[in-house]
């Protein structure tokens, strides 16, 4: 495949940036800014995340992003000029345990610039003075929605203080879910005759729990350690309740409900020292998780005559174990190298049942392929990675790297596959003038295959499944990126990234015997932009004021294993958009505020059946704040849902297959009501 014009178009030109650089006007030299806590004195922060997120035209990439190891992390946070050597407790977790005060400044820089592979665009390095004291946050929040049990225990306790070389931070978090809609479910036959009408309420209730901590030790030799853990908890319950009405038929009842109890826990740390010209740091992490689901479904006329039902537990155990050596080191001003070599062992053990009982009679015991089995992938990494700077306003950094990998599954089927795959990127940033920057990437990308693809499952309240697959490889792509930055000083930032994907043996859903699952598809394409501004509207009479968006568009295109007609990528997002106004009153402790949200969603395909799902108008909440309440507490009254969304979705059902005519078309449209929420907050 070929880039799209417009795209080729677009890298010409960015190649051609040096030429403009040499030839055009004099630029200025790269630079980076700076932030201090006097920067955010008008959101009264209370830890560095909340600082970090109030950086104009800057949005936070978390860590764990589902990749295996670290080597293709994606994280754009830095603390002390080091990643985080954790996942669930990465950058973002750590960075909400360290106190606003503890703060010395942030930086935010080029991610080319650095000693640090993988890094480009925009990257925030939080600084920390490490001084000596005990110090903390809390947080406490309740919220009441309606026709759904409120709840009052969502909040942390963050603890963190230093001594000489041993900083030390610790966390207790508690974050409850609650989730509900209501409606009328309409279901028609292919010719759009009505055949039933369902009144459904759904339920979802959720508790999570974790406790979280980090130790730093940074001695006089210059040696760096740190050591960080995590325990989380997560339980969770939906229910879905519906009272049935088919056209020349009895009332009946649907009843649904799933649960998990989920526990995971992780312990990473981090070592580095001088070794010879270089240093090398060596890093470890070790995780495990346990999520073990129960289903059931229930179905049958109200006077107890085809009552039907069915049920699907699946214990799944996941773990995964990584080591990783980096040795850096610069040959002249300018020129940074890094060797890395990683390797890491994953594993995903599950086994399932499924069981049905027709007419009232006993459960039955239904076979599912590769619904008992245990998946492991042992992968080794070795990448070269080189940065230099080619004049003062155009850095490169240039990374060669290879993967191997060696995946076996046993159980109900038995398999062992090994591949061998290049990858690598060049990454090119140009500092234009002392406002704008342009990044170009291009990135030789292989992709990690998911566990769960290996697995049969079965949806009861949907009635379908997806088989597993052992036949599944890992998908590549050719991706090109561009990111420019721009900052309009006092009246904000903008930073705007494109980009371009030419993919192989994408994951999709394909046919897989008498049914399907994720499989590949020899090719795709998928294009995206996304924007991150901050407008400041001091300048036009609102002192105190600004709008923050962030916003995504994609489009792609592969084409549909069954009918052979392009369509976009299964299930991909169209566009998500948020548009917040916030004003700090100026001479007072006030600001007020609200944000709308929106998102629209792709078809998902399977063998017989097309389905979409979505929100509609979209979202909207409404917030005042008062920043300095007793004992500079600050207390926040929000209402959310002011647009009155209702969670919507459509399915149609084909009969043989999506080859043939659509027998049934379902629809609903479901309202939740208004929320509403109060939460303090302070520190100690």
């Amino acid at each position: 495949m070929t880039l799209m014009p417009g795209l080729a178009a677009l890298a010409v030109a960015v190649g051609f940036s040096p030429a403009m650089a040499e030839t055009g006007a004099p630029h200025a030299a790269a630079t980076k800014t700076s932030f201090t806590l006097e920067d955010f004195a008008q959101y009264n922060p209370r830890t560095a995340f909340d600082m970090i997120t109030r950086i104009p035209g800057f949005s936070v990439q978390g860590d764990d992003d589902g990749s295996r190891g670290f080597g293709q992390a994606t994280g754009n946070v830095l603390i002390n000029g080091q990643r985080v050597s954790g996942k669930s407790n990465g950058a973002e977790a750590a960075l909400s345990r360290i106190g606003a005060d503890k703060v010395t400044r942030i930086d935010l820089v080029d991610g080319t610039t650095l000693d640090i592979p993988g890094l480009s665009g925009q990257v925030v390095n939080v600084i920390t003075n490490g001084d000596g004291g005990t110090s903390g946050t809390w947080r406490w929040k309740m919220r009441v929605r309606e026709n759904l049990e409120p709840y009052y225990h969502e909040g942390n306790i963050t603890v963190s203080g230093g001594k000489e070389a041993l900083t030390w931070s610790a966390e207790l978090n508690s974050a409850p879910e609650r989730g509900a809609d209501a409606g009328w479910d309409r279901i028609t036959d292919g010719d759009g005759v009505l055949i039933e009408k369902r009144k459904a309420d759904f339920t979802h209730l959720a508790n999570y729990g974790s406790l979280a901590g980090s130790v730093g030790w940074k001695p006089a030799s210059g040696a760096v350690g740190n050591l960080n853990g995590t325990v989380e908890i997560y339980q969770s319950n939906n229910k879905e309740v519906s009272r049935t009405y088919p056209v020349g038929g009895p009332e009946g009842r649907r009843f649904f409900k799933g649960s998990t109890d989920l526990w995971n826990a992780e312990l990473g740390g981090d070592y580095e020292f001088s070794i010879g010209p270089g240093r090398l740091k060596a890093i470890g992490l070790v995780r495990r998780e346990h999520d073990p689901a129960v289903n059931r479904f229930i179905q049958g006329n109200i006077d107890g005559t085809n009552l039907n039902a069915s049920n699907f537990d699946q214990t799944v155990d996941t773990g995964e174990s990584i080591l990783r050596g980096e040795y850096s080191f610069s040959t002249e001003k300018g020129r940074d190298w890094q060797v890395s070599v990683e390797n890491a062992f994953n594993y995903l053990e599950a086994e399932s049942s499924l069981q049905t009982a027709a007419n009232g009679g006993p459960f039955i015991d239904i076979p599912l392929d590769t619904s008992n089995t245990r998946v492991e992938e042992e992968r080794t990494e070795v990448a070269i990675t080189n940065g230099r700077k080619l004049s003062p306003n155009l850095n490169l950094q240039v990374s060669l790297a290879g993967e191997m990998s060696k995946l076996t599954q046993s159980g109900d089927t038995g398999k062992e596959r090994e591949f061998t795959r290049p990858k690598g990127f060049a990454s090119l940033s140009w500092q234009a003038d002392p406002s704008l920057k342009v990044t170009t990437r291009l990135e030789r990308e292989v992709g990690q295959l998911d566990f769960f693809d290996f697995i049969s499952s079965v949806n009861l309240n949907n009635d379908n499944s997806s088989s597993g697959n052992p036949e599944i490889v890992p998908e590549q792509a050719w991706t090109l990126s561009v990111q420019t930055e721009k900052d309009f000083k006092e009246w904000g930032a903008l930073t705007l990234n494109v980009f371009y994907s030419d993919i192989e043996d994408i994951i999709d859903r394909v046919p897989i015997g008498t049914g399907d699952g994720p499989g590949n598809l020899p090719e795709a394409w998928k294009t995206g932009a996304t924007l991150d501004g901050t407008l400041k509207l001091a300048k036009l009479g609102l002192k105190g004021a600004e709008l923050k968006s962030h916003a995504e568009w994609y489009d792609s295109q592969v084409d549909d294993p069954l009918t052979g007609n392009a369509r976009p990528i299964n299930g991909s997002q169209i566009y998500y958009y948020n548009l917040e106004f916030r004003q700090d009153i100026p001479g007072t402790d006030w600001a007020w505020g609200g944000l709308v949200e929106r998102y629209e969603l792709n078809p998902y395909y399977q063998l017989n059946e097309r389905s979409f799902e979505g929100g509609e108008p979209g979202y909207g909440y409404m917030f005042v704040e008062r920043k300095n309440l007793w004992q500079k507490m600050t207390a926040t009254v929000a209402v959310g849902n002011l647009l009155n969304q209702e969670d919507t979705f459509h399915r149609e059902i084909y009969a043989p297959n999506r080859l043939g005519s659509v027998v049934r078309v379902e629809e609903r449209s479901r309202g939740f009501g208004p929320i509403a929420i109060f939460e303090l907050k302070g520190k100690f």
